[in-house]
């Protein structure tokens, strides 16, 4: 079960994650040639911010069907449409083949992604932490974590590989290309999770109790949790440092440095692939500690250091030094380890299993539409505006304070899961 979980969310990410490497070196010339060099990148994130948009769409459609008909199968569905849409972005024509075409396909397609990444956290996420022991849900909701890191660094690699055995030209043309057509094997995991994996004991005994109250017609399990919001809009609040922080690194950072620093691309992606291993190490270890400690404790600690680290993160990329640009992104990454590691049961854990997969995945693509969606863009502008990082610093800063006001008013048993009602 594990080893599905962390297989699927890894490809997962990867194809949602590649996205945002292609929109960081390609998708400004390839799909808004017209645009001038500022205005094309700001575009690309934009179609980038386009998949945050329909994560909430997804997390709400495929909630309700996860809670009501089974983790398992919104997990396989979500899976299916992100293996489609990537294999058809691959295939997309460009710009100067079909002209505004193009760049309108580009959304529909990353609207998909953004609707299928909604709905798989939930599957992913609950897949695992409802067959955890008690005392060990928190390590145990953060290890599909891990298939981020693996989506990650394998998407990294294959576009360094492909970076390095093709001409800029060839890149530009067709190189793109290859890693969003390998979302083919999507395909065959999915086949493993139908085949062999069976769904949650906790999903099977909150469906019993839900068939037993059949006679009263029970709203969907989306319209129950946003009757009430505040629980939701609070998951959203906490999580924003550590969307934002996460995607300045990996996406916003990477052209920044490539860009305005005049720092190779490949140099670049290696540093991003090398700092997911501190994010690895943060998100398994700091969820252990949250099953020793507390949750709370350990996820508002990770938020105020990557709002104090933000203001080193900037100055050392910019000395161009490799060690030095690897240390800030990989303490960055440890930071937000932090957050996500304990971050998967704390916001699951804030609602009910009858509710669960509506709940805690409605919650936390708030947050990625509020902070990660928009992130590269807003570092982006404020950039052009103000020439200077420190005000992408102080950004970073207003998450991380916005996200210590809602954590403290979210209603969580530290350390404990919330009984099934």
């Amino acid at each position: 079960m594990l080893f599905a979980t962390i297989a699927a969310q890894s490809i997962e990410y990867y194809d949602f994650l590649i996205y945002g490497t292609a929109a960081s070196l390609i998708f400004s010339t390839q799909f808004f040639p017209a645009a001038n060099p500022v205005a094309g990148i700001l575009a690309s994130f934009a179609t980038f911010a386009v998949g945050f948009a329909g994560r909430p769409l997804g997390a709400a459609v495929f909630g309700h069907f996860g809670d009501k008909f089974g983790r398992k199968p919104a997990l396989l569905v979500a899976m299916m449409l992100m293996a489609v849409s990537s294999m058809l972005i691959g295939l997309l024509p460009t710009y100067a083949t079909v002209g505004v075409v193009a760049p309108v396909l580009l959304v529909i397609l990353r609207l998909a992604q953004g609707i299928s990444v909604g709905g798989h956290f939930g599957g992913a996420t609950l897949m695992s932490l409802e067959n955890a022991p008690p005392n060990r849900r928190g390590l145990f909701g953060a290890l599909p974590q891990l298939g981020v890191v693996v989506g990650m660094l394998s998407g990294t690699l294959i576009f360094l590989l492909i970076s390095n055995i093709t001409t800029p030209e060839q890149f530009g043309s067709w190189g793109w290309r290859i890693p969003f057509l390998l979302s083919f094997v999507m395909f065959p995991v999915a086949y493993f999770v139908h085949r062999y994996v069976e769904d949650t004991p906790e999903f099977r005994r909150a469906d019993e109790t839900l068939a037993e109250r059949k006679r009263s017609k029970p709203r969907s399990s989306v319209i129950q949790v946003l009757r009430n919001p505040k629980q939701v809009l609070l998951v959203a609040f906490t999580f924003i440092p550590a969307t934002i922080s996460f995607y300045i690194i990996v996406t916003g950072m990477l052209h920044y440095a490539t860009s305005d620093l005049g720092i190779s691309r490949n140099t670049m992606l290696t540093v991003v692939m090398l700092s997911m291993i501190a994010f690895a190490v943060g998100t398994i270890g700091f969820a252990f500690l949250s099953d020793v400690v507390g949750r709370r404790a350990v996820y508002a600690g990770g938020a105020v250091f990557a709002g104090a680290w933000s203001f080193a993160l900037f100055p050392l990329m910019e000395t161009g030094s490799f060690p030095l640009m690897l240390l800030a992104a990989s303490v960055g990454q440890l930071a937000v380890g932090a957050m996500f590691g304990p971050g998967t049961a704390l916001f699951a854990e804030a609602f009910p299993p009858s509710v669960r997969y509506s709940g805690a995945s409605i919650g936390n693509q708030l947050a990625n539409i509020l902070g990660a969606g928009f992130a590269p863009f807003i570092m982006v502008t404020l950039l052009a505006a103000t020439h200077t990082s420190v005000s992408v610093s102080l950004y970073m800063v207003a998450g991380s304070l916005v996200s210590l006001i809602a954590i403290s008013m979210l209603r969580v048993p530290t350390g404990k899961p919330v009984a099934a009602s």
